[in-house]
């Protein structure tokens, strides 16, 4: 969705690990790359652990159409994230640099609010956010966020 391929972002990389849920909408799972000794280890160091799942298939089919289908639509989370962002900036008890969200995950800093405050006043308003800290907040468009919900979000964030 940031228009950079795969392979370009993980070219210097040994492996790379990604969720198929959130943004993507599987149920649950990750998917590990890299070479075939270390996927070898990892399967190793799983089993060492008592790790692994039965009857696996069909979260398997979920991820698959999740990869299949949901990948060029986070852009769609992207912009919701970037329409958010804007949003705040433009209040006096937030503070973040729009421009610095790239993805679907805004962190912000709020002023003259504790975080904690904040996360129960948005929920309040059926906006779930988490706090980091005293006064950073951390929101999460996804594939559940549609475009009126991304209005709603910032119409309650201008009323705040």
């Amino acid at each position: 969705a940031s228009g950079m391929s795969v392979k370009d972002i993980s070219d210097h990389a040994d492996s790379v690990t990604f969720c198929l849920s959130k943004g993507l909408g599987a149920p649950v799972g990750s998917c590990l790359c890299g070479s075939s000794s270390f996927i070898a280890e990892a399967r190793r160091i799983r089993k060492l652990l008592g790790g692994g799942m039965r009857q696996a298939g069909i979260l398997a089919a979920a991820g698959i159409y999740a990869l299949e289908n949901n990948v060029e639509r986070l852009a769609e989370d992207h912009a919701g994230a970037k329409k958010i962002a804007a949003a705040l900036a433009d209040c006096s008890w937030a503070e973040l640099d729009p421009a610095g969200v790239e993805t679907n995950i805004i962190f912000f800093r709020t002023v003259g609010i504790d975080a904690d405050s904040l996360v129960s006043k948005l929920a309040e308003a059926g906006i779930l956010s988490g706090a980091d800290g005293a006064d950073m907040i951390r929101l999460v468009t996804s594939l559940a966020v549609d475009k009126e919900d991304i209005d709603e979000i910032c119409r309650v964030i201008r009323q705040l």
